[in-house]
């Protein structure tokens, strides 16, 4: 608390966005030191995602209507779900905070209201990077591999995260609608549904045509598409326009989602103690 107290403290010798920047890496630094409180629920974090890509490559196998290995399909496929999956910790995390009054008790001091939400969504989005570089090693590791250059493997990143991003402010503002740890659980379940119903493992065209359309709309398969076709890896095919036009909607469908949920989870912050 003390170290908060002191980037409030000396908000009178600077500019307001120095301020929301001190207050915001407070609040990252508080995140980031509940990690070696937690190391096992970081390991857990990191863990699951490479067993997910073990398992579906294995033991489960598929890649029905997918030409080429399998595992050049799976992996874009599974470093796409692994920016949906893993928000419970957070979402768990915000609800603990207003649980025990501690987001209340930042909002009384002199720091800027927004840093709380900030310095969340910063240490999620570290995270993220480190599980994103798990993952590829982990898929480099098993045959998989990338064919395009550094430039296009950046944007292959950069996609990923801006999804991950996206998720976030969903699960942040879900988290505080909530309101209650045993409530996110409920909450977590709603994830696998979107997560399965994507192109991340199994072609649309090896699906019946009403559902190979749910999933050629969801926003993770664009994203998946978008990352298979920067790495030069196969793709699921399908001529319809969500199909060829998978990185338009992979940029257009994670700011669509963080336009609607960053200023309701901002609005729902703000009102919290009114």
């Amino acid at each position: 608390m003390s170290a908060v107290h002191g980037a409030g403290t000396a908000h009178g010798t600077g500019s307001k966005p120095g301020w929301a920047a001190a207050d915001s890496w407070t609040m990252t630094r508080r995140e980031l030191a509940h990690w070696a409180r937690r190391p096992v629920q970081v390991v857990v974090g990191l863990v699951f995602p490479v067993m997910m890509l073990l398992m579906f490559g294995y033991l489960i196998g598929g890649g029905q209507g997918i030409t080429g290995d399998f595992k050049d399909y799976l992996v874009p496929g599974m470093l796409t779900m692994t920016m949906a999956f893993g928000l419970e910790s957070t979402m768990l995390s915000v609800t603990r905070d207003l649980g025990k009054g501690v987001i209340d008790r930042f909002r009384s001091m002199p720091m800027n209201s927004g840093a709380v939400l900030v310095g969340r969504s910063v240490a999620d989005m570290l995270q993220s990077v480190v599980g994103l570089a798990v993952m590829i090693a982990v898929g480099y590791a098993i045959g998989w591999r990338w064919h395009g250059g550094i430039g296009a493997f950046l944007g292959a990143v950069g996609l990923l995260l801006l999804l991950r991003f996206a998720m976030l402010w969903i699960g942040i503002h879900l988290a505080m609608v909530a309101g209650k740890p045993e409530l996110v659980q409920a909450v977590q379940i709603l994830v696998w549904p979107v997560g399965f119903l994507s192109n991340a493992i199994a072609s649309p065209g090896s699906m019946p045509s009403w559902l190979g359309a749910v999933v050629e709309w969801n926003p993770m398969s664009a994203t998946a598409g978008a990352v298979r076709d920067l790495f030069g890896n196969p793709g699921a095919g399908g001529d319809s326009w969500a199909a060829t036009h998978a990185e338009l909607l992979a940029v257009a469908w994670p700011v669509a989602l963080i336009a609607v949920f960053f200023p309701l989870a901002v609005k729902r912050f703000r009102g919290l103690s009114r």
